[in-house]
């Protein structure tokens, strides 16, 4: 495995009020991790927190490679997204909204082209790539906003509700993608969810957020 994640005894407030209380949890295999939990619990400033998105309040929160524990500079948090359940969207085409992230990277245009066509097959887009992305219905652009994440190749995929506020046919779809990026064991997907069915359908590893921490279910 490429990435190993160790939150240690990790704490965060907001205004006084605790969310997480001491919250630990280890990531050392690919394959999907649902975190379950109810609306407010703490579920995305989890996710934020891992993704080097947000400063926990104390606790540490560790990357290592080989052993090596790595700094949190640029090279890791390249290897390390989060898509969020309304994805940002560029008035441009569904092309250059997947290609966003490899062309800050430096890619050569050739490359940004295979990646861009590989990411947006795995997520069953290749017929919109040229259409304006701001007329994808919310499933699709929700999709796009995962392709976007997948054209870089992390090595840490978190997803914060990825099927809230779409159709059932895009819920599917999105499930599918996840449950094929379990199984290449290439990139290890931590999700959030409140919903137990879908967890059930998704996870090979179960956490469940309470009372400001978790526990494997």
């Amino acid at each position: 495995m490429g990435l190993q994640l160790r939150i240690s005894d990790v704490w965060k407030s907001y205004d006084g009020c605790p969310i997480l209380q001491g919250t630990s949890f280890t990531f050392d295999a690919s394959g999907v991790y649902v975190l379950m939990g109810d609306n407010g619990t703490g579920k995305s400033t989890f996710l934020r927190i891992c993704a080097l998105l947000e400063k926990q309040d104390r606790g540490t929160v560790s990357y290592l490679s080989d052993g090596q524990v790595l700094p949190h500079d640029i090279a890791l948090r390249r290897r390390v997204t989060l898509v969020l359940p309304k994805i940002g969207i560029f008035n441009k085409t569904v092309f250059d909204n997947v290609a966003y992230g490899l062309k800050l990277r430096g890619f050569e245009k050739e490359a940004v082209r295979d990646r861009v066509e590989k990411a947006v097959d795995f997520v069953g887009l290749r017929p919109k790539m040229k259409q304006p992305a701001l007329t994808l219905s919310s499933g699709e652009t929700q999709r796009m906003g995962i392709a976007r994440a997948l054209a870089i190749n992390p090595e840490m995929l978190f997803l914060d509700e990825p099927a809230a506020f779409v159709d059932v046919k895009n819920r599917d779809i999105i499930e599918e993608v996840i449950v094929n990026l379990g199984r290449e064991g290439e990139t290890t997907v931590v999700l959030t969810t409140h919903d137990r069915a879908q967890a059930g359908r998704l996870s090979e590893r179960l956490m469940v957020l309470e009372n400001g921490l978790i526990r494997a279910d």
